[in-house]
Formats: C-alpha cells, structure tokens, sequence
C-alpha cells in the first residue's frame, strides 16, 4: 500500500508524524481524529534538510512513476479515450468487463490456471483504492469497538484505518530466526470475544515474508473455530524473490477471506486509483459477503468509468513495467549483498518479496535518532525500523526500487557513516 513519499498525501503519512491522541477542542472533533499532527524530530530534520537545499540520497523512495522506469505513455493514455466514458454507467460492484479482467488476471498467474484457479468476477469488488476496500471490509465485520489483528513489524496505514473505523488495532508478532515466521503462540493470546479478523500482509511490507502454506492453514482453522475472517493484502504479490509466483489467498476456502489488490503495484499505476478485493470461503458465507459489500459499495460508487475501461489494457501492460522494476530490484539486491559482504557492522535480514529491504544495524541510540544522523550526516534518507513497529531498535529499511545509481551512492554512504 501507498505509493506517495513524505507528505500528507503519502502512503507513508504516518511516519512522518507523531500519533499520539491530542486532546485540543474535543467538543469540536470526533475523538477518532484526536491525532497530534505536529512533525516529528524525523521530519523536522528532513524539512530543514530540504530549506536549505542540501543533495539528498532518496533510498525511502516508493513512487514507481517517480524512479525512472520507462511507461508506454501512448498505450496508457490511448487506454483511457474509450467514448463509453461518455455515459454513466454505475455498477455497484464495479463494471462487469473490469471485474472479468481482474479475474483473468488471477487465471494468467503461473500454477492457477484451470477450473481450481478460476476467480469468480461475480466475488469481485471494485473500490478507488486499497484503503477503501479495508474501510468497507471492517464496516462489514465490525461494530464500534471490535478488534482486527495485524502482524508486526508491519505498514503503520493500518493504525489510521483502524481508528477511522471506530475499532481496534491489536498486533501479534512476526518472529525472526532465519527468515520471518508468525509467533502463533502470541496470536492466539491476543484473541479477544471482540477479534473479527486477521489481516496478513502477503508478502509483508517491509519485511518481504510470504505466508506459508503451513501458517495459512493455522490461520484458516483459528478463523473457522472462532468464526473470524482473513484479510489478506496481497499488493506485492508480484513481486516475487524466486522464479514462482507465491500463492494467493483468493482460491482460499475454509475461512471467510478477502483478498486485497490494485494497480499501484500489480500495473505500477498508483495514479490510476483503482484496486480490487476478492471475496472466498464457504459458499454461504461468501455470497452473505458479497451481497452486504455490494451495498456499502452502491453507497460509495467510486471507481471512475475511465479507468474500469481501461483495466484490462493495463493488466496486458504490467508485464513490461515489472519486468523493469524486478529488474530493478535484482540489480539493486545485487549491489547491496555485495557491499555488505564488505561491512564490519551491517546485515541484512533474509526477504523474499516485495521492494524493501531490512538492515539491521548497530544500536548506538534509537532508530529515529540513526536515520537522523544519517541524514544530517551523509544526506541519505531512510525510514527508521520503529516506523514499521518493529519491536527493538537496531533496524533501517530501504527501498529497492530506487533508481540504480541513486541505490549505489546512498548504500555506499550509509556502510561508510557506519563503519567509519
């Protein structure tokens, strides 16, 4: 999720401010929004960084639009003048000929073709953006006071989704040890008579861990014991470390679930505000969904006619734009390994997908103050671990998408503030 960078129109909002509750003209406000939305030390530093015009080494980059790779421009704005546009067409669920390619999307995927790797279109929903289907999933599952489960270290987006939702966000622990594992132990202790859901984040972000099979059939068989659901964001899928696709939560059927996606990231086109959520299950509890969704979206009917004609044309374009950025990716991983085969004091942590990467890095102070330094320092941006809750410090993520020269300097910059 969240394609932005650094301002209040970011997928990174969060970090970039303090979120603890302020109380000021509560008689005014509803209490949801009682954010304190002072800057932190973290952006302070970065605006002053900014003022006073200083060369900055982006490695917290997350705009594809924005990192060079080269978009099709005639093909994308050519997919956009199709003259049904002229006429209102409100589908509550989203056009039937968008819903058809978004499945066929799922059926293209390598090892789900066939009847077992068809998507029904008609357990399809359109919505503007991935942060829109989570609000009419939790309008959906909970009332006032619910609980949804969400790992940690994980996007902090969910924190502000959660309260505008009038619910809780409760986190159980992703456990490193050689490679990211759901701590089932404190999953289950977290569990409440108020727990409606638990969301994965498939692959994790900023992690990079797919859900394995053996930990989605935990999950599956907790949600059907205490008739709980899964939400699964899956907007990194494509983005695969090895040469298979990892599988997808959408062919699911023992829980309730629901499957996130969009063309941020499937099409690279964050722009384009389109995304989709996949409804599976038992079949009366998927249609039970479906047809409640299908209200709450009929209250909303946001996705734009333009884009839903086009979809199609996008999904066929995808392939060209991820070909660059795994390329990208592999490129930048390459670079990094090597550099770090050469560092006294810096690691990385074992990812599988996804375009961020963890660093684990010596603890001299907290992250916050790290990242500081380092911008201050060697003017290389990166987010600190505690953005992303991790539970200890001694963690820097960085994104892989940056452009490749940019990667280089900004990684050569940080070993050096390190190993000096």
């Amino acid at each position: 999720m969240g394609s932005g960078q650094n301002g209040r129109s970011s997928g990174l909002d969060s970090t970039w401010y303090n979120s603890i509750v302020s109380p000021p003209h509560k008689l005014m406000f509803a209490a949801r929004t009682n954010w304190l939305l002072h800057p932190n030390r973290f952006t302070e530093s970065l605006e002053e960084h900014r003022r006073n015009s200083k060369d900055l080494i982006d490695l917290t980059i997350s705009n594809p639009t924005d990192c060079g790779l080269v978009y099709l421009q005639q093909e994308i704005i050519s997919a956009l003048t199709d003259p049904r546009i002229l006429q209102y067409r409100p589908q509550s669920k989203g056009l039937p000929e968008a819903r058809e390619a978004v499945a066929n999307y799922y059926k293209d995927r390598r090892g789900f073709s066939g009847a077992a790797g068809r998507v029904d279109p008609e357990r399809i929903l359109l919505t503007s953006g991935t942060s829109e289907g989570y609000s009419h999933i939790f309008r959906l599952l909970c009332d006032p006071g619910d609980e949804i489960l969400v790992p940690a270290p994980g996007y902090p987006l969910f924190e502000f989704l959660t309260d505008l939702a009038d619910i809780r966000l409760v986190s159980y622990p992703l456990l490193y040890d050689h490679g990211w594992q759901i701590d089932f132990a404190e999953l289950r202790a977290a569990l409440t008579p108020r727990s409606r859901a638990i969301l994965v984040v498939h692959p994790n972000n900023p992690a990079g861990s797919f859900v394995k099979s053996g930990e989605a059939m935990q999950l599956e068989a907790i949600c059907v014991e205490r008739e709980m659901a899964i939400v699964s964001d899956e907007v990194f899928l494509d983005y695969a470390g090895g040469r298979e696709p990892a599988h997808t939560f959408a062919l699911q059927d023992a829980a309730l679930t629901f499957t996130l996606s969009g063309l941020s990231k499937v099409c690279l086109l964050p722009q384009m505000k389109l995304a989709w959520m996949v409804v599976s299950g038992p079949s009366a509890l998927t249609w039970t969904a479906v047809e409640r969704l299908d209200i709450i979206a009929d209250t909303y009917l946001s996705p734009s006619l333009p884009v839903q004609f086009a979809v199609s044309k996008f999904l066929d374009l995808r392939h060209n734009l991820q070909a660059q950025l795994h390329h990208r990716i592999a490129q930048n991983m390459n670079y990094l390994d090597a550099a770090l085969c050469e560092s006294k004091s810096v690691t990385r942590l074992h990812r599988e997908g996804g375009w961020y990467v963890v660093l684990r890095v010596p603890v001299t102070g907290t992250d916050e103050a790290l990242a500081i330094s380092l911008l201050e320092r060697g003017c290389v941006l990166v987010h600190p671990g505690h953005f992303f809750n991790f539970s200890r410090e001694g963690f820097l993520v960085l994104s892989l998408i940056a452009q490749e020269a940019q990667f280089r300097e900004g990684v050569s910059r940080l070993l050096s503030f390190f190993d000096l």
